[in-house]
């Protein structure tokens, strides 16, 4: 344990509350420890409360780096007041311009703290180091792949976006990769592979080449047409659902191809998602 870690008391009425619906209802305990980073937030709420600021400098003291605080701070005070979304990848890119000053073993052994660290939100720092850094694709998809089964939802999400913008750009290699994804046994490495390549992903930019020609991916959402995860289903519905918008007589023509070739509940539930756009224009 590093000599600037503090083991804090957690009580079970905390580490099994169900979360606030409102920020302002979040216990002041709670956001407490959460900026210390010596808890998990449990729902979306606790999740966008978080200040990654505060937590920063909580990180920074218990890995013992509160000399480059003010340096890592000033690079974050444009974004330091922006949206969630803007602020990790931020975050990420000033751990990315630190490690360049350090020891690459060092630089590595803080990147180990951060990607199996207790708090959610600093593994989702950790997500966006892999998906900010100047590596190929195979290997960026491979350092992914443990956030992507991530435990906790959010480093899930904050997973399949980090690595969007260079799978988008190398679509036809990613999707050959993501093929051995969509076999996967573990269904949150499954998901991960559709959601990644969603045309029109929710908090993402768009994948113009898929908007136009979602047939390119068709080899990932055949693997998964009637997968056993809800948690798969509604990712795959979501992604024909999106392709419909721009490619509604090819989404059409996909789930009548499934509902003919597959009887499941599982894939009748897909194709019922993946339709209800085109179903409220009727």
């Amino acid at each position: 344990m590093h000599k600037n870690d503090k083991t804090i008391y957690i009580s079970n009425t905390i580490i099994d509350r169900k979360g606030a619906r409102k920020v302002s209802d979040i216990p002041v305990e709670v956001i407490e420890l959460l900026h210390r980073g010596q808890l998990e937030t449990v729902n979306l709420t606790e999740w966008l409360a978080i200040d990654h600021i505060i937590l920063l400098k909580h990180v920074l003291s218990e890995l013992g780096l509160e000399q480059y605080s003010d340096t890592m701070l000033t690079g974050l005070g444009p974004v330091s007041k922006n949206k969630i979304m803007k602020v990790i990848p931020a975050v990420a890119m000033e751990w990315l311009h630190l490690f360049k000053l350090l020891p690459k073993e060092e630089s590595s052994r803080i990147f180990d703290r951060l990607s199996t660290h207790r708090s959610d939100s600093v593994r989702c720092w950790a997500a966006y180091i892999v998906g900010l850094d100047e590596t190929d694709l195979k290997q960026k998809l491979a350092f992914i792949r443990p956030f992507a089964s991530d435990d906790h939802f959010g480093v899930r999400e904050i997973a399949w976006m980090a690595v969007r913008d260079t799978v988008s750009k190398e679509l036809s290699q990613s999707i050959r990769i993501l093929g051995d994804w969509v076999q996967d046994g573990n269904a949150y490495i499954r998901r991960f592979a559709i959601e990644s390549t969603r045309p029109q992903g929710v908090w993402a930019k768009h994948i113009s080449e898929l908007k136009d020609h979602p047939e390119i991916a068709l080899p990932l959402l055949e693997a998964v047409k009637s997968d056993s995860a809800k948690y798969v289903q509604d990712s795959v519905g979501n992604w024909l659902n999106d392709a419909s918008k721009t490619k509604p007589d090819w989404v059409i023509q996909v789930c009548k191809a499934w509902l003919e070739s597959s009887e499941t509940k599982e894939t009748k539930r897909i194709v019922t998602r993946a339709q209800r756009s085109l179903a409220k224009k009727k």
